[in-house]
């Protein structure tokens, strides 16, 4: 009755909410809110800036997090390259004098770099007085002396020597406006703030200090903006107020330790906001995006743009043409008999129509990636790392997943069902991984490792046992492959400006895909069906497969060689970042065994499958009950012991050395725990089993439109509720990625077609679109240096 019900239950949602119905909604929901950020931009502004000086909160104990942007954190060699021979002065009193302390710690200006140097002063001045007026003018009057960047504010002093007298606040609003158009004038060719000031904390207050109340503290900062901001009376004044401060202040104030300074976490979260506000938009750090115009298009982006603006009015046209012919052909009504003609043949859909569609359609999800990850159209938040921001989510999804369980269509070990039902549930939890920022925990991190490394051994597993038992080395089967590996990140390397290397894993993949390939397919190709008649072929393929071992050896103990060959053209346009391939030697090396221990695993399963070893029948052990039972406690117990090492690593450097090594260990655990039991083999989770599908573009889609600043950050869709956000933006992400999966694989028929000399001309197309490109890439770095 239960299961009935159960079944009833996944009928009745499958029924009012198809795959196709949930895109609608995505799209829907995709146009508002870019309607209502574009309406928000309008109104509230565009400069990010703003919004780093003057709104924001904190995501947990000393992490602030300003409203809409993301604030990188800045090292000292950043700030080297950021500030050198540049002159930065405080002027004010001791809270400015502090924020200077703070701002010194980030700077550390005692360094000399062929002859330049950072210049920072603290000029001691507590009041808005003439003494004040007189330092800032002498500022307008000599440019060699004009700072760069000067910060200002002073308020608590005038209030403290005055007893907070009204007469102290009328004579501030006199000094103030007799110094505003000297810092107007400033602010056309430095960057000048002036620093609102903090609330105190009165019941730590010392009794000289007691009549510094926030109430005056709100008159004396309400007089300040006014009279700055219309110090220009046609336009905008160009004096920044750096009021964010006081945000900090009343959250953190508390933990003073005279109630009238801020504590050091404080002072060094505003040091970081200044230093932001003036570097970010030099630099440009990826996840710095306050303060940062959106990047200018690239000549391939721009072609990119044109290529599918054109698909899309060619499908429309396409459309209406097919569309009025269809109306021509509308069986009419029979007068006599009432009834319809039925003589009109249905045309089928043409390779060209379902070419323009596909196309169209990217175009217009390219659209949506650009908006999320480059037009600063939408918001961007820094990732803040709690334990339940990564385990709640893990355990909802293990619900879901063994809420939806069904029968399998085979019980072999490592069925289509099973391996796509693995591939989703390690994808989930890699998407949670990231977006949680669990990779500062490294426990987590430590696993997260062996879900990747069980993807590559997949892939090992996988490609190995087709070209086993299909020996189906043929040139279709490469470039279908390779163009469903591939196709989104070329797409995405040229909408996005992003190197191949960039989407890390698909290099992976493609690398080990052709490792496997040309181990296989050089001579003597030896597969199941020549191997069955002679065991001595047996002895020949695992001799390749030492061969392949001994030559990943040498490449990961080879630095200088392994460079040395992705380093050369055209090789180094695919491989390297930052102008080495040292990222890419670094990924390549880190999981460097588990392929080959795949092809390993898939070779001996296949033998002891051949020879009738192991029983794969419904609901049976896969050995006798005793061997099953011996072999099921060994690999609880290596898995449990696994996640013990990984769970009490202390250096990842360490630990990263040993992982390709022990990995193996825990991905083998588990296919035996998993497949030893028969009715363990019987049934798989069809939640996990349909992500799995889409594994590959559920992983490079986060990039840019569910993470943001290439994976640094957090993209806001509903900015205010988190929770809303992540469901919102999970849900359009899922559909784009399932959307893509299926452009990919229609393109794929199309342009990668089974005729040998059709696809040889194909090819000799896309050959030369990648000279093409190469060669405006070579142009664009060119004109970039």
């Amino acid at each position: 009755m239960a299961a009935l019900a159960y079944n009833l239950g996944k009928r009745e949602i499958n029924h009012y909410f198809s795959v196709r119905s949930a895109k609608v909604l995505a799209l829907v929901a995709v146009l508002l809110l870019a309607a209502c950020h574009l309406a928000s931009r309008r109104y509230r502004g565009n400069d990010s800036c703003e919004y780093l000086l003057s709104s924001g909160r904190f995501l947990g104990e000393k992490v602030w997090q300003p409203h809409s942007c993301m604030m990188h954190k800045y090292k000292i060699s950043e700030a080297k390259n950021c500030l050198v021979d540049k002159h930065i002065a405080f002027i004010g009193d001791s809270r400015i004098r502090q924020l200077f302390y703070s701002f010194v710690k980030i700077i550390n200006p005692q360094f000399k770099e062929e002859g330049n140097k950072v210049k920072l002063d603290f000029l001691w001045h507590p009041e808005v007085n003439g003494s004040m007026k007189q330092c800032i003018k002498v500022w307008t009057e000599d440019s060699i002396a004009k700072p760069h960047v000067i910060v200002a504010g002073a308020a608590t002093w005038s209030i403290k020597i005055h007893n907070g007298s009204s007469e102290a606040l009328s004579q501030y609003k006199m000094n103030i406006t007799s110094i505003a158009p000297l810092l107007e004038k400033l602010a056309k060719t430095s960057d000048v703030y002036w620093v609102l000031q903090d609330p105190v904390y009165e019941d730590l207050l010392s009794e000289n200090r007691k009549m510094i109340t926030n109430e005056k503290i709100d008159a004396y900062n309400e007089a300040a903006v006014s009279i700055l901001n219309s110090s220009t009376r046609n336009s905008k004044s160009n004096v920044k107020m750096f009021s964010v401060s006081k945000l900090i202040a009343q959250e953190t104030i508390m933990e003073s330790l005279d109630g009238l300074h801020l504590p050091e976490s404080s002072r060094e979260t505003n040091a970081m906001i200044l230093m932001n506000v003036y570097c970010n938009k030099i630099l440009k750090p990826v996840d710095g995006s306050c303060c940062q115009p959106r990047p200018p298009l690239t000549l391939i982006q721009k072609l990119a743009a044109c290529f599918f603006t054109l698909s899309i009015i060619g499908y429309l046209i396409f459309y209406i043409i097919h569309r009025n012919a269809h109306r021509k052909n509308k069986p009419c009504t029979d007068l006599e008999s009432g009834e319809e003609k039925k003589n009109i043949i249905n045309t089928p859909v043409s390779s060209l129509e379902i070419l323009l569609q596909s196309f169209c359609k990217l175009g217009l999800i390219m659209v949506y990636f650009y908006m999320c990850d480059r037009a600063n159209l939408f918001m961007k938040e820094n990732k803040f790392y709690t334990h339940s921001s990564f385990f709640i989510p893990i355990i909802y999804i293990l619900v879901l997943g063994v809420f939806y369980n069904e029968n399998t269509k085979e019980t072999k070990v490592l069925n289509r069902e099973q391996t796509d039902e693995w591939k989703g549930w390690m994808q989930l939890v890699i998407l949670i991984y990231h977006i949680s920022g669990a990779s500062t925990f490294l426990p987590v991190y430590m696993h997260i490792r062996v879900l990747v490394a069980a993807y590559l051994f997949q892939t090992g597993y996988g490609h190995f046992s087709y070209f086993w038992i299909k020996g189906d080395f043929g040139i279709h089967r490469v470039c279908q492959v390779l163009f469903r590996l591939n196709f989104l990140v070329v797409v995405l390397c040229i909408v996005m400006d992003r190197p191949y290397q960039f989407y890390y894993f698909v290099p992976l993949v493609t690398v080990w895909f052709m490792v496997i390939y040309v181990t296989l397919a050089l001579w003597p190709q030896i597969i199941q069906k020549k191997a069955n008649g002679n065991c001595f072929w047996h002895f020949g393929l695992l001799l390749k497969l030492g061969f392949l071992l001994l030559f990943i050896c040498f490449l990961a103990y080879s630095q200088g060689a392994f460079e040395k060959i992705f380093s050369l053209w055209p090789l180094s346009k695919c491989f390297e970042l930052k102008g080495n391939v040292y990222e890419w030697w670094f990924r390549w090396r880190l999981d460097r065994y588990v392929v080959f221990h795949g092809m390993l695993f898939a070779f001996i399963y296949l033998a002891l499958q051949k020879r009738q070893i192991l029983s794969e029948g419904k609901g049976e052990p896969l050995f006798s009950n005793k061997i099953s039972n011996f072999l099921l406690f060994i690999s609880v117990v290596s898995f449990l012991t696994y996640s013990i090492w990984a769970s009490s690593c202390k250096n990842k450097a360490e630990c990263n050395e040993l992982h390709p090594s022990v990995s193996v260990v825990q991905i083998l655990a588990f296919i035996l725990i998993r497949n030893i039991p028969g009715y363990a083999r019987s049934v798989y989770s069809s939640f996990f089993a349909w992500f799995g599908k889409i594994s590959l573009e559920l992983f490079i889609c986060q990039y840019h439109i569910w993470l943001a600043a290439d994976t640094r950050g957090i993209l806001v869709l509903i900015p205010g509720n988190p929770m809303l956000n992540i469901i919102v933006s999970t849900f359009i992400f899922v559909c784009v990625a399932h959307e893509i999966s299926q452009i990919t694989n229609d393109l794929a028929q199309i342009i990668i077609p089974k005729d040998n000399s059709s696809l040889l001309k194909r090819l000799a197309c896309i050959a030369a679109f990648f000279c093409g490109l190469l060669i405006l890439s070579s142009i664009q770095d060119k004109s970039k240096h």
